[in-house]
């Protein structure tokens, strides 16, 4: 995924009401910009970080700028990271249309946002003839409490919860479940569950593993030109 305009560096002052942060930019103006990110981003907002902003390109929007990457330290010095969890989706069907994902090729169609469940819309939806529908769920992934491992979630996810009983629900029917975890941090090695943040969460991963959801954790080559899937690593669970 290329982004499709330079982006705009900035400075962050702040964070604030989930979806807002203000920030210094280059010239000295101060803005406040939309935070596609309804975590608790962990790390990720430490005033005086550096940013990168993209230009709103929608007719309409009241912010002129969305916050896409950061630079922040793990213990290996500064690197990128992703923040925008609108493109998780995105990055995974375009990794799978290229064939980098080998579990999940072989699909004669990919479909986005379909409904199943209960009021739920599956993020990718893969089918072929002779196979059973694979229906797979991407989760963003950017908490790091210790250098090299990520985790999910990095808050309470009552959402995240009902995914997971939605796919075991279409495992039980013969579909393939999938769960994809995916982190916009490249120095990442492996992705495990922050069962302490999230016991819950935990509790129907397990449930969902046993009812034969599969798991699988990837990894993002992070710059200011762009973000693509470059790897799997291990899902520690």
């Amino acid at each position: 995924m290329r982004f499709p305009a330079p982006l705009v560096p900035a400075t962050l002052l702040r964070r604030y009401k989930r979806f807002l942060a203000d920030v210094v930019l280059e010239d000295g103006t101060e803005t406040t910009v939309h935070v596609a990110n309804s975590g608790a981003m962990t790390g990720l907002t430490t005033p005086g970080s550096r940013v990168w902003l993209s230009r709103a390109t929608t007719a309409g929007r009241k912010l002129a700028f969305g916050w896409e990457l950061v630079e922040a330290d793990f213990g290996a010095g500064l690197e990128l990271v992703g923040v925008n969890t609108m493109h998780p989706n995105a990055l995974v069907a375009e990794a799978v249309r290229a064939g980098r994902i080998p579990a999940l090729a072989g699909y004669d169609t990919l479909r986005r946002e379909v409904k199943y469940g209960v009021n739920s819309r599956i993020d990718l939806l893969l089918e072929g003839e002779g196979r059973a529908p694979c229906y797979v769920e991407v989760k963003n992934v950017h908490l790091i409490r210790r250098p090299g491992f990520t985790e999910f979630p990095d808050c309470v996810t009552a959402r995240g919860t009902k995914h997971l009983v939605e796919l075991a629900a279409m495992a039980a029917g013969g579909a393939r479940a999938v769960m994809v975890y995916l982190s916009q941090i490249g120095s990442a090695q492996s992705i495990s569950l922050a069962r302490d943040i999230d016991p819950a969460y935990g509790a129907a991963f397990d449930v969902a593993r046993a009812a034969g959801v599969e798991a699988a954790a990837l990894i993002c080559a992070m710059s200011v030109e762009g973000i693509e899937v470059a790897r799997e690593v291990p899902m520690l669970g």
